[in-house]
């Protein structure tokens, strides 16, 4: 893409009126989209779809589980292996939930629309961290890339890190209650009331 529509899509997810609107209308405007893909739904993409998602889902109860907002740089757990596990698995959370539909150009807006969104998002949470956690932050990013796995912070020992007070700030059973209730609905509506 040349560079000037690249700059004005980024300039569009960086807006803080833009941004302020998505918190306002995430909620029901998923509502609603859940609702449209509904009819949608393709048995034989059911449980494909449905296996991506829930491993989505298991990343970031792992990540919610693990990080210590901006209290303390948590380079344990999911950490170790890349600067973003969340957001690398709330897409692959929504990318299974939308492969139930077998469509494949919904998958690729989705693709486009979250890359925009994440590197975006990132990039400003990125100087956030740098500010809080100075050369602790830099020499993790370093090691550390933002959406590639690696292995070079490895530690056995640090891999399952488990911090209560996270698990409850993140609301993680609230998050994994809705989705298991959401994976209840579209079974539903995929084998018992297929709305065709």
């Amino acid at each position: 893409m040349p560079e000037a529509i690249l700059n004005r899509i980024h300039a569009i997810f960086n807006n803080k009126k833009n941004r302020k609107l998505f918190l306002k209308l995430r909620l029901p405007a998923g509502i609603v989209l859940f609702a449209l893909m509904v009819p949608m739904l393709k048995p034989a993409w059911f449980f494909p779809g449905l296996l991506v998602s829930a491993m989505g889902q298991l990343l970031q109860m792992w990540c919610m589980s693990t990080i210590k907002t901006q209290k303390k740089l948590t380079v344990t757990g999911p950490y170790m292996f890349v600067r973003n596990p969340m957001y690398i698995g709330r897409f692959f959370l929504v990318f299974g939930i939308l492969m139930m539909t077998g469509n494949l150009w919904l998958l690729a807006l989705l693709t486009v629309i979250y890359y925009f969104y994440m590197v975006n998002r990132v990039r400003r949470e990125e100087k956030i961290l740098a500010d809080l956690f100075g050369a602790d932050y830099a020499a993790y990013c370093r090691d550390v890339h933002p959406y590639l796995p690696g292995i070079k912070r490895f530690a056995p020992g640090q891999l399952w890190s488990f911090n209560k007070e996270s698990f409850d700030q993140n609301n993680v059973l609230i998050n994994t209650i809705t989705i298991v209730a959401c994976y209840i609905v579209l079974y539903l509506f995929t084998f018992v009331w297929p709305i065709s």
